[in-house]
């Protein structure tokens, strides 16, 4: 099979021919029809992620695609079924897995991490229950459901309490995570959304899929603007979908008493964090991907129309133009790579 290979820390994509896996005990061999193009993995391909202990490695940890092959003892599945992959693989006995938080298991176990990812055209799959049937939903769309559909949907789903009538959102940074957790933020609260973007397409989107105030930080004092939107006292919930010292920054400065920050992108940077750099009682937490179980609500929003990833389509050939575009941030929304 074709796949793409990270030979090494800094080193560009090669795309060439491996062997094509077979389905042992319980496995199952999916045919892959997209593969999201994460900012992690950039991340990982330079080397500020050091995860990988053995190379060359196939990542991509956002999949979806069609059954293709089962192995001895799985059932529940037809072949050509259309299926995400739930990439978090856990151990299954450890008392995370067992409490349906399979990602909080041991990392090194993820798709893309530790096994062969999706950056290929098949993936071998350990267990049935990383597989959620998408049913009627474009398999390209679908693939980006499983990280940047999945983990701003947690972020937001335990922010929900502050998020009540009256209570003011925002959201940093409206890219691969930003454009669906602002969905989420309409979807599942009635607070309103302040969406800050340097872009002017993501800015562009951003008002598109509803925010209520889009603020350019190069533009607007975002501070004050965001201020002037909270009546003089700033966010109840700041969702940062950066995560670097300039978003984190905005984040701490933007925030009122007793509020929340959640850092969900993989942005590498920091924040000081005292009982005097804050107002009263702010919360600080980061988002880490997503169970199971929320996945499949992931996918039900979905299949139901209320939230819609916007995705970039290329080919697996263009990983490396993906990847510098991504670098650049001019990826609008996902970019998805099809083998």
């Amino acid at each position: 099979m074709k796949a793409a290979l990270l030979d090494g820390y800094n080193s560009p994509w090669e795309v060439r021919e491996v062997p094509t896996p077979e389905p042992g005990q319980g496995e199952v061999l999916v045919e892959v029809a997209g593969a999201g193009a994460c900012h992690s993995d950039l991340s990982v391909m330079e080397g500020k992620f050091p995860i990988i202990d053995e190379f060359p490695m196939i990542l991509g940890h956002e999949n979806a695609g069609r059954v293709a092959a089962l192995g001895p003892g799985v059932e529940g599945l037809e072949l050509g079924e259309p299926v995400a992959v739930f990439g978090a693989w856990g151990c299954g006995i450890c008392s995370y897995c067992t409490s349906g938080l399979e990602h909080m298991c041991d990392e090194s176990r993820w798709v893309g991490h530790g096994p062969p990812g999706g950056y290929a055209e098949y993936l071998l799959v350990p267990a049935r229950r990383h597989l959620e049937p998408i049913g009627g939903l474009d398999p390209v769309e679908a693939a980006c459901l499983t990280d940047a559909g999945l983990t701003p949907y947690r972020a937001v789903r335990r922010a929900l309490p502050r998020l009540v009538p009256g209570s003011l959102a925002v959201a940093i940074g409206i890219g691969g995570l930003g454009h669906m957790g602002l969905q989420y933020l309409k979807v599942l609260s009635t607070a309103r959304v302040v969406a800050v973007d340097t872009s002017s397409d993501a800015r562009g989107l951003a008002a598109r899929l509803g925010a209520d105030v889009v603020l350019d930080p190069g533009e607007v004092d975002v501070v004050e603007a965001v201020r002037d939107v909270g009546n003089g006292e700033g966010a109840d919930v700041v969702l940062d979908f950066v995560g670097n010292d300039a978003t984190l920054a905005v984040a701490k400065q933007v925030v009122k008493r007793q509020s929340l920050i959640v850092i969900v992108g993989l942005g590498l940077g920091t924040l000081p964090y005292s009982f005097l750099d804050f107002p009263a009682e702010v919360d600080l937490y980061t988002a880490y991907w997503g169970s199971r179980d929320e996945l499949s609500q992931v996918i039900t929003l979905a299949r139901e129309g209320r939230v819609t990833p916007v995705v970039e389509r290329h080919p697996l050939d263009s990983i490396n133009e993906v990847f510098t575009r991504l670098e650049e941030g001019k990826v609008r929304g996902r970019a998805v790579l099809i083998p």
